[in-house]
């Protein structure tokens, strides 16, 4: 929620006209120890940079203009994936939030000459509706700047507002350059901004580096324009985690948590049964059906989809997964699998890239699939790997099925067909072909194709050596009980 001074709540319907928007997003994040670059690391399944971007495509504007330099082909990559159309710009060697708003405004076309908003590329919550209000504000009121403060429940680490006796904002004094007193206020400097282009852009071209890190200050614009009597108005913003910057794993965590409490709460709102919402993860990507019930301990990633009635978990990942209606999946870890309705997995399987469970099929306990077509009603029961293989209508394989697929150097298929029964133990050496109807006896290894209807069996006669144990193995538990078995005779 947005307010102004005097805690009138803006219009947050204004039209966006002649609006640019620039996002900073060249700083190292060395707080992040991370050899990713910060704006890529991830949050509820989109990198931070991702959620900025989607934020100022919202808001319609005419130029989007993104400064880079730490790690830039591989920000610059995602930036493009995620907003083609954007204007990338290198900040140059003089540090500081100041010479890369400097550059930017550079950026855009001499004869535009609207607003701009100015966001930080690590402060994935904030909302275009939060910044469509300030823009409005900024516009009756006739702004050169208009700054996004708050009141955070801990004020260290942010630039603190300076205000004349009158409210309006003369300064921004950044933390390391702050005095005692100056620490002791409360109400901070967002990052997030809305100003004039020619005004700032002016200010901007009259800062130096001189101050504690060295760097050239984006908010030193504020003294700078007040120094000529241009006025610079302020939107406090009641919410202040909306703005809540990201510099290492605590905040990231911290704002991941938030996430996905409102992630999950939306889904429940829209008609999702969600059993411990602490245990679950959603990815921003996720869609779900009404009467969708997810158990506890349920990751769902990526573009999964599920259907309506389906059941999720407990104890169960999905990651770019579709689950059709009325399926069960359970205990399951699954990645690019189709499971089709009414069809059960689990517990403790493992769907892989390529895994498509018919409608009505089965995968049980300890069973693991990749690149394979189990068709209507299909089942694979126990303890099985079925790798690059079409298994046939109403089929049943027996427990420990194996495809041996691969031969050492290439990927070879298995087809069996419907209605298929094979004994527990069967091996599949790819290639071959398991006819409609046919068996397999239990302990078979099936190389060659088996016709229609047909028996399989690759067992050798059964040979018995009476007293074996008692003659080798003399004085084992083993052959005192055989002894004992035949009547303690020798």
């Amino acid at each position: 929620m947005v307010w102004g001074m005097t805690n009138v709540r803006l219009n947050s319907g204004m039209a966006l006209e002649a609006l640019a928007v620039v996002v900073l997003a060249a700083g190292q994040g060395t707080r992040m120890k991370s050899a990713t670059p910060k704006v890529l690391h991830h949050l509820s399944g989109v990198p931070l940079i991702g959620h900025v971007l989607a934020t100022a495509l919202a808001l319609e504007p005419s130029h989007l203009v993104v400064v880079v330099r730490h790690a830039r082909d591989a920000v610059a990559e995602a930036i493009h994936r995620f907003a083609p159309s954007a204007t990338i710009v290198d900040q140059d060697e003089i540090p500081g939030t100041g010479r890369a708003l400097e550059q930017a405004l550079h950026a855009l076309p001499a004869s535009f000459s609207g607003d701009v908003v100015v966001v930080s590329g690590d402060v994935p919550l904030l909302d275009s509706d939060t910044i469509q209000a300030v823009v409005g504000h900024h516009r009756e009121q006739g702004h050169a700047m208009t700054l996004m403060t708050t009141v955070p429940a801990n004020p260290t680490g942010y630039g603190r507002v300076l205000r004349n006796d009158d409210g309006g904002i003369v300064r921004i004094v950044e933390e390391s350059d702050a005095t005692d007193h100056e620490r002791r206020i409360v109400e901070v400097n967002a990052g997030s901004y809305v100003l004039d282009r020619s005004a700032v852009q002016s200010a901007l071209e009259t800062l130096t580096a001189t101050n504690a890190q060295g760097e050239k200050y984006l908010t030193d614009v504020v003294a700078a324009l007040a120094d000529i009597g241009t006025a610079v108005g302020g939107v406090r913003v009641e919410d202040s985690w909306l703005l809540e910057g990201i510099n290492d794993r605590v905040q990231l965590g911290d704002v991941q948590a938030r996430l996905t409490r409102m992630t999950v709460r939306g889904w429940q709102l829209m008609g999702v049964t969600i059993h411990d919402p602490s245990s679950c993860v959603i990815d921003l990507g996720v869609e779900l059906a009404e009467d969708v019930e997810i158990l506890h301990g349920v990751q769902l990633h990526g573009s999964t989809r599920i259907e309506s009635h389906a059941v999720i978990g407990p104890d169960t990942t999905l990651r770019d997964t579709i689950v059709e209606s009325h399926a069960r999946v359970v205990r399951t870890h699954a990645e690019s699998a189709h499971i089709h309705e009414g069809a059960h997995v689990g517990p403790f399987s493992y769907l892989r890239p390529g895994a498509n469970v018919g409608e009505g099929a089965k995968v049980g306990a300890f069973v693991e699939i990749k690149n394979s077509t189990l068709n209507r009603g299909a089942k694979v029961p126990h303890l099985s790997y079925i790798g690059d293989a079409d298994i046939g209508e109403g089929t049943n394989l027996g427990a420990g099925a194996i495809t041996a697929n691969y031969d050492g150097a290439t990927k070879h298929r298995t087809t069996i067909g419907a209605h298929v029964r094979t004994g527990s133990h069967s091996v599949f050496v790819a290639p071959v072909e398991l006819g409609d109807g046919s068996y397999t006896a239990a302990g078979s290894v099936i190389r060659k194709s088996v016709p229609p209807g047909a028996l399989a069996l690759s067992v050798g006669s059964q040979r018995n050596l009476e007293g074996w144990v008692e003659q080798n193995r003399e004085g084992s538990p083993s052959a005192t009980a055989a002894r004992e078995a035949k009547g303690g005779t020798q």
